[in-house]
């Protein structure tokens, strides 16, 4: 149940990393012409239609790590902790402070995207992308690192 559950996981935060960098990038280069290349078509993203699947996203990988993080402080943090990777346990609890500040901008940030703002206010939206950006591809590595440390597969 727990790997299936990992598996599950794994894949809705593929598919939110996927919608945040599109987005990401569509707003840090947006693109003035008709794009030719394959990285001018990636950069050339509706950026504002990515903004209700990254909150759904989101919710529910935040959700599924809830409940696979339960399989990993009973069953794999104590054979971390007696073997000493203190490194990869700090990282891990850092991200999971950087998942609960994400779930606290998700309402700002889906605010923000909501209806064409004004010019003074784009920052704002450039801003809390950028933030969400971070921790959402930081939550995504270290949650293999410490998936991937020693084996353990859950």
């Amino acid at each position: 149940m727990a790997t299936a559950l990992l598996i599950l996981h794994g894949l809705v935060a593929m598919a939110l990393l996927g919608a945040i960098t599109h987005q990401a990038v569509a707003i840090w280069v947006p693109l003035p012409t008709r794009p030719e290349s394959f990285i001018g078509r990636f950069r050339a993203v509706s950026s504002d239609s990515f903004t209700n699947a990254v909150v759904v996203l989101y919710v529910l990988s935040a959700i599924l790590g809830g409940i696979v993080y339960l399989y990993f402080r009973v069953e794999i943090k104590p054979v971390l902790e007696q073997t000493e990777h203190w490194q990869t346990i700090s990282l891990f609890d850092i991200k999971e402070h950087f998942i609960a500040i994400g779930m606290a901008l998700l309402p700002a940030y889906w605010v923000s995207w909501q209806e064409i703002i004004d010019r003074e206010y784009s920052s704002s939206r450039i801003a809390l992308t950028v933030m969400l950006t971070f921790i959402v591809w930081y939550g995504f590595l270290i949650g293999h690192i410490a998936n991937n440390v020693r084996g353990f597969g859950l």
